[in-house]
């Protein structure tokens, strides 16, 4: 897998983000429109490609120094069961390190914090929901 990153709402690398998530969250779980796309500018957008086809994506910000907040990380359903996820949070992490950030947080969908528990992510706190699917935060020192 080849990971394609930007910044720019203009870029094709965010339209495949876009593409991603428009099958994963709204088509699949039913996620407003309008909720998917808020917040899009000042963010890092991640694309993890098989071949040519944008298979996973994530985004992510600066929280405040030295936290970022990881969001809307999918997979294509056709690339899931391959660990392309798992390789596109490595690759987060690795940026995040080199970009001097110490802590990764996230709010994990209850179905995903397996996963996140699995790249050593931590529960911290009570159960929220976001567009009415429970979540939880979870943290990994980085």
């Amino acid at each position: 897998m080849i990971v394609k990153e930007t910044t720019s709402t203009n870029s094709p690398i965010y339209e495949d983000a876009l593409s991603i998530r428009h099958e994963v969250f709204i088509t699949e779980q039913n996620i407003p429109f309008e909720r998917e796309i808020e917040g899009e500018e000042d963010k890092y957008y991640f694309v993890g490609y098989v071949g040519t086809t944008a298979a996973v994506c994530a985004r992510a910000f600066l929280e405040s120094p030295g936290i970022w907040h990881v969001q809307r990380v999918a997979c294509r359903k056709e690339y899931r069961g391959m660990h392309l996820s798992s390789e596109l949070m490595r690759f987060i992490e690795e940026k995040a390190s080199d970009s001097g950030i110490k802590l990764i947080t996230l709010g994990a969908q209850d179905q995903a914090a397996p996963f996140y528990e699995r790249l050593g992510f931590t529960t911290i706190g009570e159960v929220f929901f976001d567009a009415g699917i429970p979540h939880h935060r979870m943290d990994k020192e980085i």
